[in-house]
């Protein structure tokens, strides 16, 4: 039974989320419609990362089997007609070998939160960016994210209904970048909590606001207490941007 690897890319603002639900439609509830339209088949589709309602993908990974073999670009374009009109696209499609997992073969998760700092709310990205109208001190808070880098228990900033059987994750970069009225956040591990990044994103803002100070970032951390968490950003502003495979595949760059 061939198994294929797909690079998806999706806005999440129509969705009740990666992962299919009762109600609602899901990116992977649309994915496994167009593959059954495609093929008849139904198979599960499998994805690297479960995004919540509103977060949006560049690189999301997935794979799915198929019980006939197909030419992985047939496959591609196909599952692409049948997604329309849905703001889903696969970019790539490959044959991988029976033992690849989108999930669990994944050595690197990177992420990238989004916000637009100015006074005019955004047109061309309304609900691809978190609008604050006001400035925020960037460079404040690229110094006060390097308190998440590292190995640390993350119970501060994950959600109440984490599944993670351990709060404690290895954060490898955590880096916040100006680009005019843009702020882009990017983070690296290899797996996060539900929630991690924005509730990351959201007690930062408080530093850029300068209502925090890096040490607040550090205490919150360490209170491991999700009492302690500043607001949540808003899912509008995440993007999964790339997942990495290290040497059993390679890396998925889009």
């Amino acid at each position: 039974m061939p198994r294929y690897r797909i690079t998806v890319e999706y806005d999440g603002t129509p969705f009740v989320g990666w992962q299919r639900q009762a109600d609602g439609m899901s990116v992977q509830g649309a994915l496994e419609n167009a593959i059954h339209a495609f093929c008849g088949e139904q198979p599960g589709v499998r994805g690297a990362g479960r995004t919540d309602a509103g977060v949006h993908a560049r690189g999301q990974v997935a794979h799915f089997d198929l019980e006939k073999a197909w030419e992985a670009g047939r496959v591609r374009d196909a599952v692409n007609f049948h997604l329309k009109p849905r703001p889903v696209g696969v970019i790539d499609c490959a044959q991988v070998p029976t033992d690849f997992d989108a999930r669990f073969s994944a050595t690197k998760r990177h992420y990238e939160y989004r916000i637009l700092t100015r006074r005019t709310p955004p047109v061309l990205e309304r609900d691809r960016v978190w609008w604050v109208v006001h400035d925020l001190d960037a460079d404040a808070m690229a110094a006060a994210a390097q308190e998440f880098v590292g190995n640390h228990d993350f119970s501060t900033f994950r959600a109440a209904q984490c599944q993670a059987r351990s709060p404690v994750k290895t954060l490898d970069i955590f880096s916040v970048a100006r680009f005019g009225s843009l702020i882009v956040c990017r983070v690296t591990a290899r797996s996060f909590l539900h929630n991690q990044v924005r509730s990351m994103v959201g007690s930062l803002k408080l530093v850029g606001d300068g209502k925090w100070i890096a040490a607040d970032i550090g205490a919150a951390l360490r209170a491991r207490d999700r009492a302690a968490c500043g607001p949540v950003a808003p899912a509008s502003g995440l993007y999964l941007d790339r997942v990495d495979y290290g040497s059993a595949t390679e890396t998925i760059v889009v």
